[in-house]
C-alpha cells in the first residue's frame, strides 16, 4: 500500500510539472512576438487554415504555426475568413484569430497614426496634420476650446480642472495614451482623434483608481512625475520607479527637480542640442532647474506617457536618493543620495555625456 501510494505520489507531481510546462508553452505561444509594427495581409479565398498559419508565420505575426493549428483545434475554430487585413506584431494569437473570425474591415480609405511614448502636443499635432485633413492650428486651437475641455471634464473621471490652469501649454498634454489607432479616412476629426486617445488612457487608468486615491500626488501630478520620468528613462521600468523616489525625495526637501527634460520642454526645444546656461536658469513654470521651482512639480505633463511609467509613479520604492546621472551610450543610470558621490560620476560621464 506504501509502494502504491509513493506511485501515485510521483504521478501526481509529474502531472503538476507537466500541467505547468504546458501552461508556459501555451502562454508563450500564444503571446505577441513583440512590436508596435503594423502588417498588411492577404488570405485568399478557399485558404486553409494550414494555409492561413503558414502566412501569418511568414508575417512573422505568430511564433509557431503547429501550435496555431492545435490553437484552432483546441478551440474548435473554424470560420476564419478570406480578405485583405491589417494586423500588427503587438497583437496576440487570440487577437488575430478574433479579427480572422470577424472578417475583412479593411477599407483603402482607413488611415493608421502611431503616436510614440515620450512625445510632446507639438509632436502629436504634427503627425495628425501630416496624415489627416486637420491643420496643426485646429488641434492647438481645440486644446483651448474650454467649452470641449469641460465637457472632456464630465466624460472622464481622471481629467479635472487642473487641465485648465493658465501656465499649462496644452491643456491635454500627457493625458492621451499612446498607441498606434486606426480612422476610417483622413476625414477624421481632432475630437474623434483625442476621443479615441483618451479612451484608451482610461482603460489603463481605470484599473489603478484605488491605488492613484491612496497616493499623495493627485491624479494630475502622477501624471506630471510620470511624463518626466518617461522622458528620463527609456529602456528600464525599476530605473523610472527609482527616478520617481529621486523626484519624490527632492520634492519633500523643499528642493528643485533638477530635471533638464522639463527644462527642454520649457523653451519648447525638441532637439538633442546641448542646453545653455540661460536656458537652465529661465524662470517658467516647467524648468526645474529654476531656483524659482523649489519644492515644485512643473504645471503639468511634459509628453505621451506609457503604463510602465504610470506605475513608476504609482509605486516608487522608498529610497534616500536624491541624485541619478545616466550614460547617454548605454542607458545604464547611477543614483546617489548626496552630492559628492554624484559629482564623480558625472566627471565620469563627462565624455561620454558630452553635450547632455
Amino acid at each position: 500500500m506504501k509502494k502504491l501510494r509513493n506511485v501515485m505520489l510521483v504521478l501526481l507531481v509529474l502531472a503538476g510539472v507537466i500541467s505547468i510546462a504546458v501552461g508556459i508553452m501555451f502562454n508563450y505561444y500564444s503571446s505577441s512576438v513583440g512590436g508596435n509594427e503594423k502588417v498588411d495581409v492577404t488570405i485568399e479565398n478557399g485558404s486553409s487554415n494550414v494555409r492561413i498559419g503558414e502566412i501569418l508565420k511568414e508575417k512573422d505575426l505568430i511564433r509557431n504555426t503547429t501550435f496555431f493549428k492545435i490553437y484552432l483545434k483546441l478551440f474548435n475554430i473554424t470560420n476564419l475568413k478570406a480578405g485583405k487585413y491589417e494586423l500588427n506584431k503587438s497583437m496576440n494569437l487570440a487577437e488575430i484569430i478574433d479579427i480572422l473570425k470577424e472578417g475583412n474591415k479593411f477599407s483603402e480609405d482607413e488611415i493608421s497614426l502611431t503616436f510614440q511614448e515620450g512625445i510632446n502636443m507639438r509632436k502629436i499635432a504634427s503627425i495628425i496634420a501630416n496624415n489627416t485633413n486637420n491643420t496643426e492650428e485646429e488641434v492647438f486651437d481645440l486644446l483651448k476650446d474650454e467649452e470641449y475641455l469641460k465637457k472632456l471634464k464630465e466624460e472622464y473621471w481622471f481629467i479635472t480642472d487642473s487641465i485648465l490652469n493658465k501656465n499649462i501649454y496644452y491643456s491635454l498634454e500627457g493625458y492621451l495614451y499612446p498607441d498606434t489607432y486606426r480612422f476610417a479616412n483622413k476625414d477624421v476629426k481632432v475630437e474623434e482623434i483625442f476621443a479615441k486617445l483618451l479612451k484608451k488612457m482610461d482603460t489603463v487608468l481605470s484599473p489603478l483608481k484605488e491605488k492613484i486615491a491612496k497616493s499623495k500626488f493627485n491624479i494630475h501630478e502622477l501624471l506630471t512625475l510620470a511624463s518626466i520620468a518617461e522622458m528620463e528613462v527609456r529602456n528600464k521600468e525599476d530605473y523610472r520607479e527609482k527616478v520617481v523616489s529621486v523626484f519624490v525625495n527632492r520634492l519633500n526637501r523643499g528642493m528643485s527637480l533638477g530635471s533638464d527634460v522639463t527644462t527642454r520642454y520649457a523653451i519648447k526645444l525638441d532637439d538633442k542640442r546641448a542646453l545653455k546656461k540661460s536656458e537652465y536658469n529661465s524662470v517658467n513654470a516647467y524648468n526645474t532647474r529654476s531656483s524659482t521651482m523649489a519644492g515644485k512639480l512643473p504645471a503639468g505633463p511634459i509628453g505621451m506617457i506609457s503604463e510602465s511609467s504610470i506605475l513608476a509613479s504609482l509605486n516608487y520604492p522608498e529610497t534616500d536618493y536624491l541624485y541619478f546621472i545616466a550614460n547617454i551610450n548605454t542607458g545604464e543610470t547611477f543614483f546617489y543620495s548626496n552630492s559628492k558621490d554624484f559629482e564623480k560620476k558625472k566627471q565620469e560621464l563627462a565624455s561620454v555625456n558630452q553635450g547632455y
